[in-house]
């Protein structure tokens, strides 16, 4: 067989991170445009600024340390690295604290270790771990789904609150913002409500919350598009939403009043656009086959035990984070056998 080049690998059509990322950004869109028709114009318009507010701290950072600016810009990392930040922040969260995390996460957790492929962390996340740990009032005030406020915002109205913080006329913020789903259940369960009383309320769809479990069908559409482009492999999300699932349905069979039916983990919160978007991230996470359904797991088991029972209702950036830790060692212990490579057990 004649292949187009001498050596290996044999292939024509070289993947780079510019290829790369423009998939993860071509696949975000209709997640962002559901997120959008569920949650309102702040949604895009963070995703704006977070994108320029990336784009320029790489761009400064990149010239202070006398590196070449136009060919990392290219790469499409920092407009990931915003897109993320931005669809994870509530939607009227004021301009400045989207800022601050995405100048957190390019400067610090991204540049500051040497750029694209030396971060031991998710950037996107990290800054918003930052941003939940700082303002954790502002961080869990999201807005309503629209089919239950009466109170949309529009464009310019969204785009006023965001950069001035000052609410449409005989409006408070207890009229256009809300609990997510996560945290109502966390809350109401803390009360000693039953599932079945919590499931009552009008927030709630056929498995999470409305709006939420949408959102997250769209995005799950474009994470099966990144698994048939191969931009990423099914290891990591299908491990991570099985880790969590069986967690979930484990102890809602063991007490179906106290523990939410394992679905509802799956399609609130920011799941499954961690499970195809956040934690398959090439640098940060497990390399490795096996790795990568150790990784994926323990990220699910994590979002699990965090959401249960500790301190804040959406996991899915801290257990990403921890396993980041974890990965090196993760793949230090999965190598498979090197080719040729004979075992002391085989002799």
């Amino acid at each position: 067989m004649q292949f187009p080049t001498i050596t290996s690998p044999h292939t024509a059509h070289p993947n780079s991170v510019t290829q790369t990322m423009f998939w993860v950004i071509l696949t975000l869109i209709p997640g962002a445009i559901a997120m959008t028709w569920y949650f309102g114009w702040g949604i895009p318009i963070h995703m704006l600024l977070a994108s320029a507010a990336a784009v320029l701290a790489e761009a400064l950072v990149l010239r202070l340390r006398g590196r070449p600016v136009l060919p990392a810009l290219k790469d499409l990392s920092a407009v990931v690295t915003g897109l993320l930040m931005a669809l994870a922040v509530p939607p009227l969260l004021p301009w400045w604290i989207t800022v601050i995390g995405v100048l957190f996460a390019i400067i610090v957790v991204k540049q500051l270790y040497g750029g694209i492929g030396y971060n031991p962390f998710n950037p996107a996340m990290a800054g918003y771990v930052l941003l939940l740990i700082s303002y954790p009032v502002d961080m869990t005030s999201w807005v309503p789904p629209a089919m239950l406020n009466p109170h949309s915002l529009d464009f310019l109205q969204a785009l006023n609150l965001i950069f001035t913080g000052l609410l449409p006329v005989d409006l408070d913020w207890d009229a256009v913002t809300a609990a997510t789903p996560l945290d109502v259940m966390r809350t109401q369960l803390d009360q000693n409500q039953m599932i079945s009383e919590i499931r009552q309320s009008p927030l709630w769809g056929s498995f999470g919350g409305k709006g939420w479990e949408w959102a997250g069908n769209w995005f799950l559409l474009g994470g099966l598009v990144l698994l048939y482009k191969r931009i990423i492999t099914w290891h990591i999300p299908v491990s991570m939403l099985a880790g969590l699932l069986v967690m979930a349905m484990l102890f809602h069979f063991l007490d179906q009043d106290t523990y939410p039916f394992g679905l509802f983990h799956i399609f609130s919160g920011g799941t499954i656009l961690g499970a195809f978007f956040i934690a398959t991230d090439p640098v940060t996470a497990s390399t490795t086959r096996k790795g990568q359904l150790i990784y994926g797991a323990s990220i699910g088991v994590l979002i699990y035990i965090i959401r249960t029972w500790g301190g804040y209702p959406d996991a899915v950036a801290f257990a990403v984070l921890l396993l980041n830790l974890a990965a090196p060692t993760i793949d230090y212990y999965t190598q498979p056998r090197v080719f040729g490579h004979r075992d002391k057990a085989d002799e």
